[in-house]
């Protein structure tokens, strides 16, 4: 009885400890910008790594830590930023999108398993989720500071230009998960 009870705290402890790692390594790719004509993050990159990794319980909350952190200050956003202020700022709601990302991951995995098309699926679902509340919040928040601007244009500016690096980093995400897995045995 008593060695049960020692196992399950060892569980949550170390689904702790795989979550705080989630949480850094999405800080650490949201530091790493790539410059283009648009600048992009490697964030989604860790959004979906996380998720496939630590599965979609684990990986959610640790997206919903990261969006924490972030709102009470710690710099892990994008640029070394922190603040309510940047969620509530024009592109804020890209990154409350990553935990739409995260729930639609786990509730699509959950209930048709675990199979790589699944995960595409669920993650290309999760993606659209976050770039939609993104450009809904964008258009909303660009509005009461500048005045209405329409859909075609806030797509080209925050969707268009990111659709196709984050397409491949999905994909590499899901590569390295299937190279690590068997090495880590993390689920």
């Amino acid at each position: 009885m008593n060695d049960a009870k020692e196992m399950k705290k060892n569980y949550k402890t170390i689904d702790l400890v795989y979550i705080a790692l989630g949480v850094v390594l999405i800080a650490i790719c949201s530091w790493i910008s790539i410059p283009t004509t648009v600048p992009f993050t490697m964030q989604t990159f860790a959004v979906f790594f996380v998720l496939s990794i630590l599965g979609g319980k684990r990986g959610s909350v640790a997206i919903i830590v990261y969006v924490l952190l972030g709102a009470v200050g710690v710099p892990v956003f994008a640029q070394f930023t922190s603040g309510i202020g940047i969620l509530f700022g024009n592109t804020g709601g890209y990154i409350v999108g990553f935990i739409f990302m995260g729930l639609l991951y786990w509730l699509i995995v959950h209930f048709l398993g675990k199979k790589l098309w699944v995960e595409i699926l669920a993650m290309v679902i999760g993606l659209a989720a976050c770039y939609s509340f993104g450009t809904v919040w964008f258009m909303i928040v660009y509005a009461q500071a500048n005045g209405a601007v329409n859909l075609a244009m806030v797509l080209a500016w925050c969707v268009i230009p990111f659709i196709i690096p984050d397409l491949i980093k999905l994909g590499l995400a899901l590569i390295l998960v299937r190279r690590l897995s068997p090495v880590l045995k993390l689920q």
